[in-house]
């Protein structure tokens, strides 16, 4: 088994961007998911599960350092009006540094076996880490193990509970909602694994992965 692919999501619910390495934290891939969407009107977080168009718009981090929103500063009036055009509201972007900026675990990783059975687009699983090489639904017995990427080791906590948002086209966002119901008929509507961080390091695409 090999990593396949790695994602970052700098602003939660856009389009992410793939890496060929990354420094593995305690807090996941450094910048994702630290910047969040907010509606104006009642201070909470507004993500594509609700409004797919910001599926549309690309998260990036420039040469700088800085999220970018389709290839704008996110703190910049261009930037704020993508994102207010996309969400059909007035809106605002937070920077949310901590923990609280996850649903669940700092990691999200997919597997090559899960998504063929699914014959799905991986993007439709939001993945940080992408695997490749594993047989069938072998994930699904991984919860609890650990994983090793080089010096890095990855704690699989369970296996991650789907949403709409599997259901858009990370392209066009057109639904197509039989995805959904095929995860909740095959896979009792999970997919992919939620993950914490034991030992940071610096993962590449093509490192050999184990479970241990």
């Amino acid at each position: 088994m090999h990593v396949s692919e790695i994602w970052r999501y700098p602003v939660k619910s856009l389009k992410g961007e793939q890496l060929q390495a990354s420094e593995i934290t305690p807090l996941g891939i450094p910048g994702d998911r630290e910047i969040v969407v907010v509606r104006a009107l009642n201070g909470r977080a507004l993500t594509s599960r609700v409004r797919p168009t910001l599926l549309g718009l690309q998260g990036s981090i420039n040469h700088a350092g800085i999220a970018t929103i389709n290839g704008h500063p996110w703190d910049t009036d261009d930037a704020q009006h993508l994102v207010n055009a996309a969400a059909g509201e007035e809106v605002t972007l937070v920077r949310v540094p901590g923990p609280e900026r996850f649903d669940i675990l700092p990691l999200l990783i997919a597997t090559d076996g899960t998504v063929a059975h699914l014959n799905i687009d991986r993007r439709r699983l939001r993945p940080n880490i992408v695997i490749a090489g594993v047989d069938g639904l072998k994930e699904r017995d991984w919860p609890g193990s650990i994983l090793a990427i080089g010096d890095v080791r990855i704690r699989m906590v369970k296996l991650r509970e789907r949403c709409v948002m599997t259901t858009y086209d990370p392209d066009t966002q057109e639904q197509d909602k039989s995805v959904l119901l095929r995860i909740i008929r095959d896979l009792d509507g999970t997919a992919a694994l939620d993950c914490s961080v034991i030992e940071p390091g610096v993962v590449h695409a093509g490192d050999a992965v184990e479970v241990l």
